[in-house]
């Protein structure tokens, strides 16, 4: 819920005719793995808590949720006792799966060359260019239908981002960019090291 996508936002579980939130303690990616998996949205990149997403309303279902990872629905992970508490939601849980967003680039001169975005929940952040490369980058033109990578330029080069930014490191055979290793802690990096990239699919730039 309140994420933007069916694969983005705050978790809600049905419980004896009820809607309710899950208390964050606890809360990682292990737990949003398995949530990701059931909901068939791919794989898990963040597991916020802290009511990223808002606050919810109602019952709290459950707490202290520890999942291996493995397992194929969210109930048969270890936990506290499922009920309906009447806890405050200041700690809700949420999750964000790989199946959210597809990247963007932004500030180029078409759709396949800019300073790539990526969408997490409704926040676009940057992708820093720490151990960026040409696998990388073949991975977004790839998912964008931009054919292949033809460049990958020095950040401000389209224009500085904002906000926060995220590390990101694919190995060139991933399907999609959320696919890649993208670590859980956002990095605040120097918007000068935002990874920006040319496909071939887009019009000549002279640097």
């Amino acid at each position: 819920m309140n994420g933007g996508s069916r694969c983005a936002g705050r978790l809600e579980v049905h419980d004896v005719g009820f809607w309710g939130t899950v208390y964050g303690r606890k809360w990682d990616l292990d737990d949003a793995t398995v949530v990701c998996r059931e909901l068939g949205c791919g794989k898990a990149v963040d597991a916020p808590s802290k009511a990223h997403f808002g606050a919810g309303s109602g019952f709290v279902v459950t707490q202290d949720v520890q999942c291996n990872g493995n397992e194929a629905t969210l109930r048969e992970c270890k936990s506290s006792t499922w009920n309906h508490y009447a806890w405050p939601h200041s700690n809700d849980a949420g999750v964000i799966c790989s199946a959210d967003r597809a990247p963007r680039l932004v500030y180029g001169p078409d759709e396949c060359s800019g300073r790539l975005e990526v969408e997490f929940g409704k926040t676009w952040e940057t992708v820093c260019d720490l151990h960026w490369d040409m696998e990388d980058a073949n991975v977004v033109c790839s998912q964008l239908q931009c054919g292949v990578a033809v460049s990958v330029l020095g950040g401000a080069h389209f224009e500085e981002g904002d906000g926060l930014s995220r590390s990101v490191e694919c190995q060139g055979n991933e399907l999609t960019l959320l696919d890649c290793s993208i670590p859980s802690t956002r990095r605040h990096c120097n918007h000068t090291n935002d990874v920006i990239l040319i496909c071939s699919g887009e019009h000549q730039v002279s640097e």
